[in-house]
């Protein structure tokens, strides 16, 4: 009996080792965060455009599917129904923990309908998720803050180009500067501004600690590095890879649906424990 015994607790012993490390790994206290998210065409022309509009239209679907509330923030349109650039908040439950594996360029090869021969296009749009800061994480002086406040331009009712409702925020430290011009409202435009810079500028300190923290660490999960080639949806095949964990799925639609997003950021989220357990 105690042999049987001994041979049940050795076979539970490293599942449970594993798991005691797992509650002793430090917590990211932006897991919990709602999350602003950034999506901008990047190389491809019209293409990467109508691709940043497949993204954006793909995590609308997961946040449905999550029930999620999104809201965009500004949004810039172009030719044919792409995108050159969308903003939105998304609200809910650990949101910023699903999402934080988003960030980096995504890459896309596909036959453009404007190709006549046939030929496999390759564009990209990138990919930026911060996590939402509220007032108690961010202390921002108004000392720091340059306001300039112009004409919005662009498409839109008779108030356009009339009145100075559009708002460009500037943090003078950091560099960072933000225009919003959506909403009619000066007073709108500067709190959507404001939730944007304090977001990046929450981020930044973030990266600044977390790169202090770990300077001899060689783990890409999870950076959240924008020059970083992430994933690959490939149109021809019907495939979606992640290069961070070399996963490929073939139900690229399914992907996009927002059906087996779920598949790739489990298996992120595990690497990710993984290579934190190792670097402990």
């Amino acid at each position: 009996m105690a042999e049987i015994e001994l041979k049940d607790l050795e076979m539970h012993y490293k599942k449970n080792e594993k798991r005691l490390k797992l509650f002793l790994l430090p917590k990211d206290e932006a897991d919990k965060k709602n999350a602003i998210i950034e999506i901008r065409a990047g190389t491809g022309g019209l293409e990467a455009s109508l691709f940043a509009s497949d993204l954006f239209k793909m995590y609308e679907k997961v946040s449905g599917k999550k029930k999620w509330s999104l809201e965009i923030i500004s949004i810039s349109k172009s030719e044919a129904g792409g995108l050159k650039e969308v903003i939105a908040s998304i609200k809910g439950i650990n949101i910023y923990s699903t999402l934080k594996y988003e960030s980096g360029v995504h890459r896309v090869q596909r036959v453009p309908d404007t190709e006549t021969q046939g030929r496999v296009h390759t564009s990209a749009a990138t990919v930026a998720v911060l996590p939402e800061a509220e007032e108690v994480d961010l202390k921002i002086n108004d000392a720091d803050l340059r306001i300039d406040v112009f004409r919005a331009g662009g498409p839109g009712g008779q108030s356009v180009n009339t009145t100075d409702s559009a708002v460009r925020i500037t943090h003078i430290p950091s560099g960072i500067s933000v225009s919003q011009q959506d909403e009619k409202s000066q007073h709108k435009n500067k709190a959507k501004g404001l939730k944007i810079l304090r977001a990046r500028l929450y981020e930044l300190e973030r990266s600044r600690i977390n790169q202090e923290r770990s300077k001899d660490r060689k783990s890409k999960i999870g950076t959240g590095d924008r020059s970083e080639r992430i994933r690959t949806y490939n149109f021809p095949q019907g495939r979606v890879t992640d290069h961070r964990i070399n996963l490929t799925l073939h139900k690229l639609d399914e992907f996009l649906e927002g059906e087996a997003f779920d598949e790739i950021i489990e298996s992120l989220s595990l690497r990710a424990q993984e290579e934190s357990l190792s670097n402990l």
